[in-house]
C-alpha cells in the first residue's frame, strides 16, 4: 500500500489550521500528526494544504466544445481541455452543467449535450481525466423541449444534480425588462422590434409550460435520487415553490429575501465565486459578500470561471472580519460535497479521500502548486 507523508504545511482542517504533517495511505487520509521518519515525503515548504475543491455548477465545458460560432471541437479533446483547467484550479470533483431545454437563440443543440455526456463518460472510464466528473442538468423549464431533453439522460448514472431554471424575461434573474434588453441586445445584436417579439414569445411559452415542466422534472428527479436545485429565486413565493418540489439547493438567489427564506426552509444557498472576486453581481443582483456577512451563504460555485473558486476562497479567508479560512474552505469543499451526497471527501480528516491541494498565496492571488486525487498527484 502506497504511503506518503505531507510535511511542513499549514493544514486547513474543518475548524482550525494546524502546522504539521498529514499521512496518506492507500488513497485515504490516515494520520493527522507528526509521522516521524520512514515515509515517502512531500515537503510543502510552508504552503497551505486544503481539501480538493468540489464544484457543483460550471458550464465552462461548453466554451471548449463550441469556442466560436458554428465551430464544434472534438468532444473528447474539449473535455480534456476543460478538465485540465478545472484541475489546475484545485478542483478535484466537478459537476459539469449541461443544458436541457433549448431556446431558439441557443447556439448548441440537444444532440450536442448527448455528445458531451458521452465524451465525459468515455474519458472518465479511460482514465484521461485529472478530476472526477459528474453531470448537472440545467433544465430550462420554459422551453418546449425540456422534458424530451431530460428524458434523453434517463439511463445516465453520472447525472447527480438537476436545476430548475426559468430565464423568462420579467421574472427571477430578469425581473427588470430593461436589464433583459441590455443583456440580450448586447449578446445578440437584435433590433428593438425583434427583441420585443422575443419577449412576448418567451413569456407566452412560460405561461404555457413552465409550471407543468417544473413539476414533472421534480417528480422524476426525486424518483431517481437526483439532487434538485432551484435557480435565480427572487421571492419568498419562489422559495416556497422550490421547497414544495423537494429542492435542497438554492442556486444564485437574486435577493437577500430569497436567500434568507431558502435557509429558513432548510435549503443550502449557493452563489457564484466570480461575484466574490469582482465584488458584486455582473447583472445587478445581490452581492455574495452581503450574504456572507449575514451568514446566508453555504456554497460557492465557479460558474463560468474555474479559477474564481479558489481565488474567492482566499479572499474570504483573508478578509478582515470574514469567516476565516476554515469556514471559507468549507464553502468549496465539505458543504458542496454534502449537498451532492458525497460523504467520502471534502475535509482533511482520517478516513476521508486524499483529495488535496497545495496552495501558496502571492500578492493576494492563490497559486495552485500541486493537486492530488485519492493520493495520486494529478497536477
Amino acid at each position: 500500500m502506497i504511503e506518503t507523508a505531507f510535511r511542513n504545511g499549514r493544514v486547513v482542517l474543518p475548524d482550525e489550521v494546524i502546522h504539521g504533517d498529514v499521512v496518506v495511505r492507500g488513497g485515504r487520509i490516515a494520520v493527522l500528526e507528526d509521522p516521524g521518519s520512514g515515509h515517502s515525503g512531500v515537503d510543502l515548504d510552508g504552503d497551505w494544504l486544503i481539501p480538493g475543491l468540489v464544484e457543483l455548477h460550471t458550464d465552462h465545458l461548453e466554451g471548449h466544445y463550441a469556442p466560436r460560432p458554428r465551430v464544434r471541437w472534438n468532444p473528447v479533446a474539449a473535455v480534456q481541455a476543460h478538465d485540465a483547467q478545472i484541475a489546475t484550479s484545485g478542483i478535484t470533483t466537478v459537476f459539469d452543467a449541461l443544458r436541457v431545454g433549448m431556446d431558439d437563440d441557443t447556439k448548441l443543440e440537444a444532440s450536442d449535450m448527448q455528445t458531451l455526456a458521452a465524451a465525459i463518460e468515455d474519458s472518465q472510464q479511460q482514465g484521461r481525466l485529472r478530476a472526477e466528473h459528474f453531470i448537472h442538468l440545467r433544465c430550462e423549464v420554459s422551453a418546449p423541449d425540456v422534458l424530451e431533453g431530460f428524458a434523453a439522460f434517463e439511463n445516465d448514472t453520472r447525472v447527480r444534480i438537476a436545476s430548475l431554471m426559468d430565464h423568462t424575461p420579467g421574472q427571477r434573474q430578469f425581473t427588470s425588462l430593461d436589464a433583459f434588453r441590455v443583456y440580450y441586445q448586447g449578446k445578440s445584436g437584435m433590433s428593438d422590434g425583434e427583441l420585443e417579439a422575443l419577449i412576448v414569445k418567451r413569456q407566452a411559452q412560460a405561461d404555457k409550460a413552465s409550471g407543468l415542466n417544473r413539476r414533472a422534472i421534480a417528480e422524476i428527479a426525486r424518483a431517481r435520487g437526483i439532487v434538485l436545485a432551484s435557480h435565480d429565486d427572487a421571492t419568498e413565493e419562489h422559495v416556497a415553490e422550490a421547497a414544495q418540489h423537494g429542492v435542497t439547493l438554492a442556486e444564485f438567489p437574486t435577493t437577500r429575501e430569497a436567500a434568507a427564506a431558502s435557509q429558513a426552509a432548510g435549503l443550502k444557498v449557493l452563489m457564484g465565486a466570480p461575484n466574490i472576486v469582482r465584488g458584486g453581481s455582473h447583472s445587478g443582483n445581490i452581492a455574495a459578500h452581503d450574504l456572507v456577512g449575514a451568514g446566508l451563504l453555504d456554497v460557492l460555485s465557479s460558474d463560468y470561471f474555474p479559477f474564481s473558486l479558489i481565488h474567492a476562497t482566499f479572499i474570504l479567508g483573508e478578509a478582515e472580519g470574514g469567516n476565516g479560512l476554515p469556514a471559507a474552505v468549507a464553502m468549496v469543499t465539505a458543504n458542496p460535497a454534502r449537498v451532492a451526497g458525497l460523504h467520502d471527501r471534502g475535509a482533511i480528516l482520517e478516513g476521508m479521500r486524499a483529495d488535496l491541494v497545495q496552495v501558496r498565496v502571492t500578492e493576494h492571488v492563490p497559486v495552485v502548486r500541486a493537486v492530488w486525487r485519492e493520493g495520486v498527484r494529478v497536477v
